[in-house]
C-alpha cells in the first residue's frame, strides 16, 4: 500500500517528554537476574511505585467509536472472509525476507505480487486477499510517539489481477466498511485524486457519499506510480471522522488529531513511458490495503494504536515487569512502552522468517529494533534481560497472522535473550568510555563533542536523549549540530538500504524477459541443447544483434543451463549459432541467472567470434566438468544438513547456503562452536553415506503432500504449488530444483574445511566434495611432504616436531624478554639523577628509554625508578616500537595520595599520540599509534605531575 496518511512521515521526536535529573545509579547498570528494578529516572518523574501494575488502557472518552465492537482477531477473520465470500483466494502472508532484492524486507502487502503486476510471471488466481505481515523503519523516531506509527505492521489487502476494477473495487470496500466493520457512514471520509473524475462519480452517484465528504487530492497524496516508469494510476483512500461535530466546511483530511486513513484503494491502470507520457494498461490491476492495527483502534474505541488488543498485552507485560502503572505514567513512560510492545512485535516476527542480528542489512535492522528495546527497559529501570519475556506474548498473538511463530518460539526467546546480553555488556563499555567524555569536557570546561557522541550512539547503542540527560546531571552540553551532522553523513552512507519499493530496478531486462515468455529447462537429463535466440541485451537496452567482443545477456525458449537458484550457482558453458554449415557465432556463457519471477533463463555471455541475432538456432553446451562439481556439492549439501540433524538435534535447520564450483557453504543456527568430535563424526556420516552408493530419487508432486511426506524446505526459497522433490531414501528428503549426482558415489569423497561462527547463533560450514575434495587433499598432502622434507622427517612425525619448535621459540621468547627487561632496567638507573623536585617536594621522573623496549619491561623498569626515587614519586617512562610507543606510570603511594593517578595520566597522555590505555591509580600502561608525537606527550605528563604534586 501507499500514498496518503500511512506514507506521511510527522516531524521526527528526538526528546523524552518530562525530563527530570538522573539518580546517582546509573541506568545503564549490568543486568542482574531476579534483581528487583530499582526505581528509573522516568519512573520518578512519573511518580509511581515500583508496585504499581495498574495496566489498564488510558481513558478515550474524545474518541467515539462505531457501533460495532471487534477484536483484531475477528477484524482480521472478517476482512478476509468477506472477500473470500466474492470470490478471492485467501493467500498466506509472504516472508519478511523478500525475493525481491531491491527492499531489505517486505514493506508492503503487494510485494509478493510485484512481478504479477509487471507483467514478469504468469497469474495464479485471478483476485486474491491476504493479512501481510510488514516491517518499516523510516518512521522509527514516531514511533510510540503518534498515535499509528509502527515498525511491525499487517497489512488487509485484496487484489485484482485484470479482473474486477474500479467500480467494483470501491462498491466492495464501502459494502465491508459500513456493513462488515458497522461504521457509521456519515464518519466516513473519501479522497480522490485531483484528475479522477471517474472515482469521484462512483464514490457520490453509485455509493451515495456526500459530495463534501469527498476531498480531491494531488499526485503525491492520490496517485501510486511503481517508479519513474512502469505501472501507476490513482489512488482513493477512506478516512475515518473522529470528531463530525466540527462540521465539513475547511475540513482537511490531513488533520491527524480528526482523521484515520484507514483503507487505500490503488487503481493501477496507466503505464508511464520513458518520455514520461501515460498511455492505458492492457490488463488493470486493483491493489489495497487496509491497517489492521488502524482499524483496531477505531472499532475498540481507544486513543491509539497501541491500546488495542493487538498490542496492548505486549505494553501491559513491559510494565509489569517496569513495575509501573501504564494508565497514570507520564508521557515519556508511555513512550518508552509502546517502543517495547511495537518494537517486539518486529523483532519476533522478523527472528522466525530467520533474520538474525548483525551488522549489515537486514541483520542491522533486527539488532537496531532490539537494542531499542533494551533501552527503553533500561530508562524504565528494568535491570533483568526482560525481552525473552516480553516476546512470549507477541508470540501469544501471532497464531493468526503468522502460525510458523508459534513453532520456532524457542529459537526465538533464546536469540533474544543472548542478543539482549551481548547487548548489556557493549552498553557497559559504553558507559565508561561515556563517563570519559564527561571527565574531560568537566575538566575543560567543553561540551561532548558531536562526534564522541555519535561514536556512543552508533557504537554502543546510546541515544542522543541519555547522553544529554548523563551530562545535564554533570553540568555538560552536547554538541547536537555536530551529532546530526554525523547522523546525517550516516544516511549518505546507507543510501543504498533504504526502503523504497523500486519496480522499476533492471526495467529492460525485466520488460523484455516478460516479453519473450518462460524459458523450458532442459538441464535435468542433458548438458547439451538446442534453442532459438528470443531476446538479446546490450548495455541495458534491447538490441537485435550482437558481435565479436560485445558483453550481452541471451534469452532462449530452451536451455540446459541451470540459472542461479537455491543456493547453486548458475552454469558457464558455449553457445554456438550455426548458420551454413559453419559457426556463425560462438558466445561463452559465465553465469545465467532468472528473471521475470524466475521463468526466464538470462545468459550472461561474451561474443567471441560472428554475430548473433534475434532468432537464431544455437546449441546450448554446458561445461560439464564444472556442472560435475556444483552437483556433487549440492548433493552433499543435502547430507551434510542430515549429518548435522543427527548429530547437533532436529531443531538443527538451514540459514542460507552457496553450491559452487569450488565448494560449498552451509549456514545453520547453533548458539555454540562445534567440537572437533562432532565435526568428525559429521564428515564420518556424510562419507559414510557417500561409500553407501544411494540412489537419489526425484519426482514432482504437490507442495503440501511433500511437506506431509517430511520433505525439508530450502531457507528463504518460495515454492509453487508442484515442487520438486530430491530423496535420498532413508538419509535426506529436501524441496529442491538444483542439479544433483544420480547416485552418492558419484561425489567421491566429502571433507570439512571449516566450523565457523559468522552471526549470534548462526554458524558455518565449508567443505569440498567430488572433484573439489581430491584438489583439495592433494594441496594438503604436498604441504605436508614438503614441510617434512625441509623437517627431514616422516610425514607422521612432523607434528610432534612442530610442538617441540613451538615450545623451543616460546623459551626462546622468554629469555629475550627477561633479557630486554634486565637491559631497560639497567638502562633506567642512569636516569636517577635526572629526577626533579615537584613544587609541593616529590620526585618527577619523565623520560624515554631508547631501544625498542617492550610494555613488560618497560613497566619493571618504571617500578624499579619510582622504587629508587622513595615517597612520594612519580614515574613516566616512554619507549618508541617502530611507528608507535609504549608509556607507562609507576606512582609511590605518597604520590597517590597527593592527588595524582597513574590511570587517567597516562590516558590523557596517549591520547596526544592517537592511543589510550589505563590502570590502577599506582600502575598503569598505554600505548599510542603515532611514535612522532611522544616528546609533546612527554611534556604534557611533566606538566600534570608537576602541576599535582
Amino acid at each position: 500500500m501507499a500514498a496518503g496518511a500511512m506514507r506521511r512521515a510527522l516531524p521526527l521526536v528526538r526528546q523524552l517528554a518530562g525530563r527530570t535529573p538522573v539518580v546517582a545509579a546509573s541506568p545503564l547498570a549490568a543486568p542482574s537476574r531476579g534483581a528487583h528494578p530499582a526505581p528509573s529516572v522516568l519512573t520518578a518523574a512519573a511518580g509511581t511505585s515500583a508496585s504499581a501494575t495498574t495496566l489498564a488502557p488510558s481513558a478515550a472518552s474524545s474518541v467515539p467509536g462505531p457501533a460495532k465492537k471487534m477484536t483484531g482477531a475477528e477484524i482480521r477473520e472478517a476482512f478476509l472472509s468477506f472477500y473470500e465470500s466474492k470470490g478471492h483466494t485467501r493467500l498466506p502472508s509472504s516472508s519478511l525476507v523478500p525475493e525481491d532484492p531491491t527492499v531489505l524486507l517486505t514493506i508492503a502487502g503487494m510485494l509478493q505480487f510485484k512481478p504479477v503486476f509487471l507483467g514478469q510471471a504468469p497469474r495464479k488466481v485471478a483476485t486474491a486477499t491476504t493479512t501481510q505481515k510488514c516491517v518499516r523503519t523510516n518512521d522509527i523516531g514516531n514511533v510510540g510517539v503518534t498515535a499509528r506509527h509502527h515498525t511491525f505492521f499487517e497489512m488487509l489487502g485484496n487484489f485484482s489481477f485484470g479482473d474486477y476494477f474500479k467500480e467494483q473495487a470501491i462498491k466492495w470496500a464501502w459494502e465491508l466498511s459500513t456493513g462488515v466493520f458497522g461504521l457509521p457512514a456519515e464518519r466516513v471520509w473519501v479522497s480522490v485524486y485531483e484528475e479522477d473524475a471517474e472515482a469521484e462519480a462512483i464514490w457520490r452517484d453509485v455509493v451515495g457519499v456526500a459530495p463534501e465528504r469527498i476531498k480531491r487530492m494531488g499526485a503525491a497524496d492520490n496517485f501510486w506510480s511503481s517508479g519513474p516508469t512502469g505501472p501507476c494510476g490513482p489512488c482513493s483512500e477512506l478516512y475515518y471522522d473522529f470528531h463530525p461535530e466540527r462540521g465539513t466546511q475547511d475540513a482537511s483530511l490531513e488533520d491527524d488529531s480528526r482523521f484515520i486513513e484507514f483503507y487505500n484503494l490503488v487503481f493501477m491502470q496507466l503505464n508511464r513511458k520513458p518520455d514520461g507520457s501515460l498511455e492505458p494498461l492492457a490488463a488493470k490491476n486493483i491493489d489495497t490495503g487496509m491497517g489492521l492495527e488502524r482499524m483496531a483502534q477505531i472499532l475498540q474505541g481507544v486513543s491509539n494504536n497501541y491500546e488495542t488488543d493487538l498490542i496492548f498485552p505486549i505494553v501491559a507485560k513491559a510494565a509489569a515487569i517496569a513495575g509501573v502503572d501504564y494508565a497514570s505514567a507520564q508521557p515519556a513512560v508511555k513512550t518508552a512502552l509502546k517502543v517495547i510492545g511495537d518494537h517486539t512485535r518486529a523483532v519476533t516476527y522478523m527472528l522466525s522468517d530467520g533474520v538474525t542480528p548483525s551488522n549489515t542489512g537486514r541483520g542491522y535492522v533486527l539488532r537496531r529494533l532490539l537494542r531499542r528495546v533494551v533501552m527503553k527497559g533500561r530508562l524504565l529501570g528494568i535491570r533483568e534481560v526482560f525481552t525473552p519475556a516480553v516476546a512470549e506474548v507477541a508470540v501469544a498473538l501471532s497464531a493468526a497472522c503468522d502460525p510458523a511463530v508459534q513453532r520456532n518460539a524457542q529459537r526465538i526467546y533464546d536469540e533474544l535473550a543472548r542478543e539482549e546480553s551481548l547487548f548489556a555488556t557493549t552498553l557497559e563499555r559504553g558507559q565508561k568510555q561515556l563517563d570519559e567524555y564527561l571527565d574531560r569536557a568537566a575538566a575543560g570546561g567543553k561540551a561532548i563533542a558531536g562526534p564522541d557522541a555519535f561514536m556512543l550512539y552508533d557504537t554502543f547503542g546510546f541515544p542522543l536523549e541519555l547522553t544529554q540527560e548523563l551530562a545535564e546531571a554533570r553540568g555538560v552540553d552536547v554538541d547536537v549540530s555536530g551529532f546530526e551532522a554525523e547522523m546525517e553523513a550516516q544516511r549518505q552512507r546507507s543510501k543504498d538500504s533504504r526502503e523504497t519499493l523500486d519496480l522499476t530496478a533492471q526495467a529492460g531486462l525485466a520488460a523484455l524477459a516478460a516479453a519473450v515468455g518462460p524459458t523450458a529447462f532442459t538441464g535435468y537429463s542433458a548438458t547439451r541443447g538446442a534453442g532459438r535466440v528470443r531476446g538479446l541485451m546490450r548495455g541495458g537496452a534491447p538490441v537485435e544483434v550482437v558481435e565479436a567482443g560485445d558483453r550481452c545477456e541471451v534469452l532462449l525458449d530452451s536451455t540446459p543451463f541451470y540459472a542461479e537458484s537455491g543456493g547453486q550457482v548458475g552454469d558457464m558453458g558455449v553457445l554456438t549459432a550455426h548458420g551454413s554449415g559453419e559457426a556463425a557465432a560462438e558466445l561463452s556463457v559465465s553465469d545465467c541467472q532468472k528473471a521475470a519471477g524466475g521463468s526466464v533463463f538470462v545468459h550472461t555471455c561474451e561474443v567471441k567470434a560472428g554475430q548473433l541475432r534475434v532468432g537464431d538456432q544455437v546449441t546450448a553446451l554446458v561445461d560439464e566438468d564444472l556442472r560435475r562439481r556444483v552437483r556433487a556439492h549440492h548433493t552433499a549439501t543435502h547430507l551434510l544438513q542430515s549429518a548435522l540433524k543427527a548429530v547437533l538435534g532436529p531443531d538443527t535447520c538451514q540459514q542460507g547456503s552457496l553450491c559452487n564450483f569450488q565448494r560449498l557453504r552451509f549456514d545453520f543456527n547453533l548458539a555454540r562452536g562445534m567440537t572437533a568430535a562432532e565435526v568428525a563424526e559429521v564428515e564420518r556420516l556424510v562419507n559414510g553415506w557417500v561409500a553407501a552408493a544411494a540412489p537419489l530419487e526425484t519426482r514432482v508432486m504437490d507442495l503440501a503432500a511433500a511437506k506431509a511426506a517430511g520433505a525439508t524446505a530450502m531457507f528463504g526459497e518460495k515454492y509453487d504449488d508442484t515442487v520438486r522433490v530430491v530423496d535420498v531414501p532413508g538419509i535426506s528428503m529436501e524441496l529442491c530444483g538444483g542439479t544433483h549426482v544420480a547416485n552418492t558415489a558419484e561425489i567421491g569423497a566429502f571433507k570439512i574445511l571449516s566450523e565457523s561462527g559468522i552471526a549470534s547463533g548462526i554458524r558455518r560450514v565449508e567443505a569440498v566434495a567430488g572433484p573439489a575434495a581430491v584438489e583439495y587433499l592433494n594441496q594438503v598432502d604436498g604441504l605436508v611432504r614438503g614441510l617434512s622434507g625441509q623437517l627431514k622427517l616422516k610425514p607422521e612425525e612432523v607434528p610432534a616436531r612442530v610442538s617441540a619448535m613451538q615450545a623451543e621459540l616460546r623459551e626462546a621468547a622468554k629469555q629475550l624478554a627477561d633479557l630486554k627487561a634486565q637491559l631497560a632496567v639497567a638502562q633506567s638507573q642512569a636516569l636517577v639523577s635526572q629526577a626533579v623536585t615537584a613544587p609541593q617536594g616529590g620526585k618527577v621522573l619523565v623520560a624515554e628509554l631508547a631501544g625498542g623496549v617492550e610494555a613488560k619491561a618497560l613497566q619493571e623498569a618504571a617500578v624499579k625508578l619510582q622504587e629508587a626515587l622513595g615517597d612520594p614519586a612519580a614515574v613516566v617512562l616512554a619507549s618508541r616500537v617502530d611507528d608507535k610507543v609504549n608509556f607507562v606510570a609507576a606512582f609511590s603511594a605518597g604520590a597517590v595520595k597527593a592527588g595524582v593517578q597513574a590511570g587517567k595520566l597516562v590516558g590523557a597522555v596517549a591520547k596526544v599520540c592517537g592511543g589510550g590505555g589505563g590502570g590502577k591509580p599506582a600502575l598503569a600502561q598505554a600505548g599510542g599509534k603515532d611514535a612522532s608525537k611522544t616528546s609533546e606527550a612527554l611534556a604534557l605528563a611533566s606538566k600534570m605531575l608537576n602541576e599535582g604534586l
